[in-house]
């Protein structure tokens, strides 16, 4: 998962300024880091949908959710400088920012959510929703799906198989078979996943771990995007509170109305969760990140004090305020809602034309397309699918992909995205396939 739509050295002819910038960065930052596509982006401007590289060409942005109000939205761009200019230090004073921010982001949940604790980045939220989960009840074990990716700190990159091989999962996880309905053979969904976590939780407690948390986003992206059908989650849930663990709902990919039918990808189910993790959407890429939680579940953790020095601070709290406000006053929600099943709708009209998409699946402004071979035996179309995405990046048009075979196109833009541009994305895309 950790290589799909990665560049790779000496794949393609690279012009000498292009090469002398990677050989800089190699030698600066080491080899851990990658690039995107086969030939790498100079990018030096966003604007929106837009991306603009070192030639001043134009990208259309189909693929980052974490400028999720567009890149450089001017309204989060002056709210940051106001308050930068202002005040800017740690949590540990009071502010009124702050707390403004968590009344507007809980105002967006359940009721029972009635607590928020920020950080930078999903990776600390998931670290900390899991701490968490382990002092209010005693467990350790945890439940993710098979190609999950919950971020990087050392807890959370042992639940995160789709870093690959070299990152071991911890002994205390179990790893589950996502939702997908497309290769279910015509098993209903809920009760495939319930019976996976049923199962889960036995094979823990035959090994002596105590059940601490079902860990999931809730669109599955890294998996392969499986949204439908809503409310499938419920079942698998009840069953993770039976065996005395917490339900943590991952919003980094799924929330702020991106599913376009909810604000919250778990409102899709009919659930509380335990705890809502979120991350940098919630600043339009601007580090900051938070867990959402039920009061009850954080009294026994609360024993010791927490802190986090950036995490909740004045500027953080202002972006974080100029994100909702730009979310609901241009009702982006709705327009995920909106765009993304004409979106949807478009590419399932494709498929009468190209036998090569399989499915067409996801929900709002995140939608997976799984590439096949073959509709009956659905092999996975994975060199296509790379040829895809890269033949599109040539076209100024950027999407990535997903899933264990690294055949599902991950199409996920800013909430700003209009059908113009959405038909802009289908032209290209017609382009690239008819050229097979």
């Amino acid at each position: 998962m950790s290589m799909i739509n990665a560049f790779r050295a000496g794949e393609i002819v690279l012009s000498e300024s292009e090469q002398a910038l990677i050989q800089r960065r190699d030698r600066l930052l080491g080899p851990s880091y990658r690039l995107f596509y086969q030939r790498p982006l100079h990018l030096v401007r966003g604007e929106g949908v837009w991306l603009y590289d070192a030639q001043g060409n134009a990208y259309l942005d189909a693929y980052n959710n974490v400028p999720s109000v567009g890149h450089c939205h001017p309204e989060v761009v002056a709210a940051l400088a106001r308050q930068a200019g202002i005040l800017n230090t740690h949590t540990r004073y009071l502010h009124e920012g702050i707390l403004d921010y968590a009344e507007q982001l809980l105002a967006t949940m359940p009721s029972a959510l009635g607590h928020v604790m920020f950080t930078c980045t999903g990776s600390e939220a998931n670290d900390l929703a899991y701490r968490i989960a382990q002092a209010c009840t005693g467990g350790t074990g945890v439940i993710v799906t098979r190609l999950a990716y919950h971020g990087t700190t050392k807890l959370i990159a042992e639940m995160s198989p789709s870093l690959g091989a070299p990152v071991a999962v911890a002994d205390h996880v179990r790893l589950i078979d996502a939702p997908d309905h497309y290769h279910s053979g015509g098993q209903e969904v809920a009760l495939a996943f319930l019976s996976s976590v049923r199962e889960a939780i036995a094979d823990m407690q035959s090994c002596g771990i105590r059940p601490a948390a079902l860990l999931v986003d809730t669109i599955f992206s890294s998996d392969g995007v499986f949204a439908d059908p809503a409310g499938f989650l419920a079942p698998a849930v009840a069953a993770i509170r039976a065996a005395g663990g917490l339900f943590i709902a991952d919003e980094v990919q799924a929330g702020l109305g991106r599913t376009g039918d909810a604000f919250w990808g778990f409102e899709r189910h009919g659930l509380i969760p335990d705890m809502v993790t979120m991350g940098k959407p919630m600043g339009d890429g601007h580090p900051m990140a938070a867990v959402a939680l039920q009061p009850a579940v954080v009294q026994e953790f609360a024993k010791a004090r927490y802190f986090n020095t950036f995490g909740g601070n004045p500027v953080a709290a202002a972006v974080g305020q100029a994100v909702l406000q730009i979310i609901q006053k241009q009702k982006l929600q709705e327009n995920a809602r909106d765009v993304g099943q004409y979106l949807r709708s478009r590419l399932s009209a494709l498929a009468d034309h190209y036998e090569v998409i399989g499915d067409v699946r996801g929900a709002g402004l995140f939608i997976g397309v799984e590439l096949v071979m073959d509709r009956q035996t659905k092999v996975p179309a994975t060199s296509q699918t790379t040829r895809i995405v890269n033949a599109m990046r040539e076209k100024r048009v950027l999407i990535s992909a997903a899933g264990p075979m690294a055949n599902v196109l991950k199409i996920r833009p800013p909430l700003v995205f209009t059908r113009e541009h959405a038909d802009h994305f289908l032209d290209v895309f017609s382009s690239v396939l008819a050229q097979r």
